[in-house]
């Protein structure tokens, strides 16, 4: 029974050992494998960080500032969900669907129209879904990660009023992995309740 117990024990340790915020397991003897690739991708996050430049130049500056409160309230989601504040997620989400509603897509070309057409639908329902499920935290991450893909396109077309960072949780929707957007290149991770941070990579910056 003894032996059964340490073995149990042991594989209990191995199991939870992994991406945990402040982890020092990394520093000590017998570090598990997981713990390795941990610590290779927080070197990879440390690394030279990818400058990128929006698509469109001409943008009318009417366009550029609607769109820059859209991508503000997404920001407010993103902060809401480090803080696991489901409520302050869901108020992001409704302002976010209403700053949408607002922009004058006279005023884009024809190439920046079809960009914009080609998110507009899903991002709004993400939004409405957010804004919907103030007290559902693991329903609005879910449509965070969807919702952050379409944002991501619109800001490497539109620019983002501001240097916007690509941040990346492998460990993110059941480990399918997850990005996100962050206006400050310090990381906090919006799918763990900014935990889990040490997994997370930062390829670019769109500037």
């Amino acid at each position: 029974m003894k032996r059964i117990l340490i073995i149990l024990t042991t594989v209990s340790t191995v199991t939870f050992a992994g991406c945990n915020n402040g982890s020092e397991s990394s520093k000590e003897e017998g570090t598990s494998k997981m713990n390795a690739d941990t610590t290779k991708m927080v070197k990879a996050e440390t690394g030279p960080i990818a400058e990128v430049s929006r698509t469109f130049n001409n943008v009318d500056p009417k366009v550029s500032t609607s769109l820059k409160t859209v991508f503000d309230h997404y920001l407010h989601i993103k902060n809401a969900l480090v803080d696991n504040s489901g409520r302050e997620a869901a108020s992001g989400g409704k302002a976010m669907a209403e700053a949408m509603a607002k922009i004058d897509k006279s005023l884009f070309t024809a190439e920046q129209k079809k960009t914009y057409d080609g998110v507009e639908d899903d991002l709004k329902e993400h939004a409405e879904h957010i804004g919907e499920n103030a007290r559902n935290i693991k329903h609005q991450r879910e449509h965070f990660a969807m919702m952050s893909e379409d944002v991501y396109d619109l800001v490497k077309a539109f620019g983002g009023g501001q240097a916007l960072y690509h941040d990346h949780c492998p460990m993110a929707s059941d480990n399918k992995g997850a990005m996100w957007l962050s206006e400050t290149k310090e990381i906090k991770n919006p799918y763990f309740g900014g935990k889990m941070n040490e997994c997370v990579t930062v390829p670019e910056v769109i500037k």
